[in-house]
């Protein structure tokens, strides 16, 4: 209805006038009776709740990663089960505040998924004095998918063959130890610093942009060490290319069980694992979020995708949306005092 006229105009009637806007507020009234009956049909139950546009799942780092890795193993799983094209999209950048932030603005429709991490949902909050927005917030929880523990692996060439003797040459040449990760403020990087806090060390860190060129240089011999994901360094560590010499769980890890942890290699009190899981934009209905749930773990409970998950170092993780909800708040109070105290900041 255009205003262009006022109701006083002696072009209008009076009557004409209220018959006019009685109609339309009629009309309206209807338009809204019809959104809601439509809104009903398609949401009400979620039985009703069908997906029919490919999804996309954006992967907030570079291929060849532990959450790349993730992210296309899950991708495989959901368009075999929802008979869908499911495609993978990396947006690196920012500790993985890039491709959150896109997800954030996506729309709101189940279409576009995060491969998030508990680095991204409580490590970044810390780390970054001015987030481009709030992971607990602006992003809905779906599901956690895996677990996986770090594994400070060091390039062959050099002399060290346990923790204890990284600790000593670090106490005895500051700062001229370096470690390498795959960008400032990702569990890789994060689980150095708790290294470092508990020890008492000054060593330089290197942060690349992700994980693949960060082995590239480790291997190189450009820098010396790194706490890796489990599942990017396993095929160089099985080749011989990489020296691991303890993984960072509180437990041995299943794939590599002669290894040690940090803990038992000489560092009481030290455990740093990580765990990936998809999430939606925050705006998304919970109709939609409960059925999408429901999905991602039918296709996660596929044997095969988990024997490949776990021969490559992943730990299954199935939760409801709930349940992961509680899991970044726990990892909120777990790695707030560790980054406050490394003092790291990667603005």
């Amino acid at each position: 209805m255009h205003h262009s006229l006022s109701p006083k105009s002696p072009l209008f009637a009076k009557d004409t006038w209220r018959l006019s806007l009685g109609r339309v507020l009629a009309a309206r009234r209807l338009q809204a009776l019809g959104l809601a009956l439509l809104l009903g049909c398609s949401w009400g139950a979620h039985s009703e709740v069908t997906f029919t546009k490919p999804i996309r799942i954006v992967c907030p780092f570079p291929p060849a990663g532990g959450v790349d890795i993730a992210s296309r193993a899950i991708a495989q799983e959901l368009s075999r089960s929802m008979g869908l094209v499911v495609t993978v999209e990396n947006r690196p950048g920012a500790g993985g505040n890039i491709g959150g932030l896109e997800v954030v603005h996506a729309p709101a429709d189940g279409s576009t998924l995060l491969m998030t991490t508990s680095g991204i949902q409580a490590i970044n909050p810390f780390l970054y004095s001015k987030m481009p927005f709030d992971p607990n917030k602006d992003l809905q929880p779906l599901s956690v998918l895996v677990s996986l523990n770090n594994v400070l692996v060091v390039n062959p060439s050099l002399k060290f063959k346990s923790v204890k003797e990284i600790i000593a040459a670090a106490k005895e040449h500051p700062g001229e130890l370096n470690f390498a990760s795959s960008g400032s403020g990702t569990s890789i990087h994060m689980s150095a610093e708790m290294f470092k806090f508990l020890n008492s060390l000054q060593m330089v860190h290197i942060p690349y942009k992700g994980s693949s060129f960060a082995l590239t240089d480790l291997m190189g011999g450009q820098v010396m060490m790194m706490f890796d994901n489990i599942p990017s360094s396993m095929p160089f560590i099985k080749s011989g290319k990489l020296r691991a010499l303890a993984t960072t769980g509180a437990k041995r890890d299943p794939s590599l069980p002669d290894l040690p942890t940090v803990a038992e290699a000489g560092v009481p009190g030290y455990e740093a694992s990580v765990w990936f899981g998809l999430m939606l934009p925050g705006a998304t209905p919970k109709e939609v979020v409960s059925k999408m749930s429901q999905e991602v773990l039918k296709a996660a409970q596929n044997p095969e995708y988990i024997k490949k998950m776990t021969e490559q170092g992943y730990t299954m993780v199935s939760s409801t949306p709930e349940q992961m909800g509680d899991m970044a708040r726990a990892e909120l109070n777990r790695w707030g005092p560790i980054v406050k105290a490394s003092g790291a900041k990667a603005d």
